[in-house]
């Protein structure tokens, strides 16, 4: 047998854990109805505005407050019309690419710096990580809602400074997460090993240490996907967050609201849409803290084998 067939595993294995993953995804219905929800967004986030853009901001005030289900002006009405006659159903699909955005720069830029100090301040000695966590207790010191309205108040408000204020106020989460999964896997066998083979530092955090700690990252990501999304709903309801031209949902929520007695789906469909991916959100974080754990996938494998 060759050094480059020991080195790569055989497809087949690959095979077979794809494989694995599928069949306990399918098992919890919950999660695999969550995964198709969260796929079906994600595919109008990627796709809605380049194939629903123009319809979504024309203006038809022959149209407008349309009620729902009244599909004499087009198969677009089908969710009603809002205040300027545009048709609903375009609007939610359009404004799932701001949502998503905001929410998944948010998550993505407070996961990397976040498990980028937390790992650091684990790993290394008492001095950088007193540092590294006086800082982060510096952030949560303040409420996230005031840091919110200080800096859009000074930015401005955009999807950038959006992104931005949520994700100073989600480091500290993703910091003291990955800081305690760290002191305790620093002191595992394989990494003392590793130290004493005198492997380097950075080569023994991102090679032994990381890939124990990602899959609690993934999971809390997943969860705080949500939060952030929830988060980025209040402050554009307030007023503070995404402004005209660009939409969100929470934006649609706000603007819904003066009309709520006699047109009450121009809120009532985003904040659904807010509700169902959620909940999606929600329900796949709880599969995921299973799947990923080791010590409890075998509950998953052994419901497969049983139902099979």
């Amino acid at each position: 047998m060759s050094q480059a067939s020991l080195a790569k595993p055989p497809r087949s294995a690959e095979k077979s854990a794809a494989a694995t993953v599928l069949s306990m995804l399918w098992r919890d219905k919950l999660a695999f109805v969550s995964v198709i929800v969260l796929l079906f967004v994600f595919l109008c986030a990627l796709l809605g505005p380049a194939l629903l853009g123009d319809l979504a901001t024309d203006q038809n005030l022959r149209g407008r407050n349309s009620p729902p289900f009244d599909l004499s002006r087009g198969w677009a009405f089908v969710l009603g019309g809002d205040a300027l006659g545009r048709p609903m159903l375009a609007r939610l699909i359009y404004a799932a690419r701001s949502t998503m955005l905001v929410a998944a720069g948010a998550v993505i830029a407070s996961l990397i710096v976040g498990a980028l100090f937390g790992l650091v301040a684990g790993y290394m000695g008492k001095t950088v990580s007193q540092v590294i966590m006086r800082l982060a207790d510096v952030i949560m010191s303040f409420p996230s809602l005031l840091i919110a309205v200080v800096v859009l108040y000074v930015l401005g408000p955009s999807i950038l400074n959006m992104i931005l204020v949520l994700a100073i106020t989600r480091i500290p989460i993703y910091l003291r997460t990955t800081r305690a999964e760290v002191l305790e896997v620093r002191e595992r066998m394989f990494v003392q090993a590793a130290i004493v083979m005198g492997a380097s530092h950075w080569r023994i955090i991102g090679r032994h240490i990381l890939p124990q700690v990602a899959p609690t990252l993934i999971t809390i990501a997943t969860l705080d996907f949500a939060f952030v999304m929830l988060a980025e709903s209040s402050l554009s309801f307030l007023g503070i967050g995404i402004q005209p031209p660009d939409v969100t949902w929470g934006l649609m929520v706000s603007q819904g609201r003066p009309y709520l007695g006699n047109a009450w789906w121009l809120a009532f469909w985003p904040g659904l849409c807010i509700v169902i991916t959620t909940l999606a959100l929600n329900l796949l974080s709880n599969w995921m803290r299973v799947a990923l754990d080791p010590a409890q996938r075998w509950r998953l494998e052994a419901r497969s084998t049983t139902d099979e």
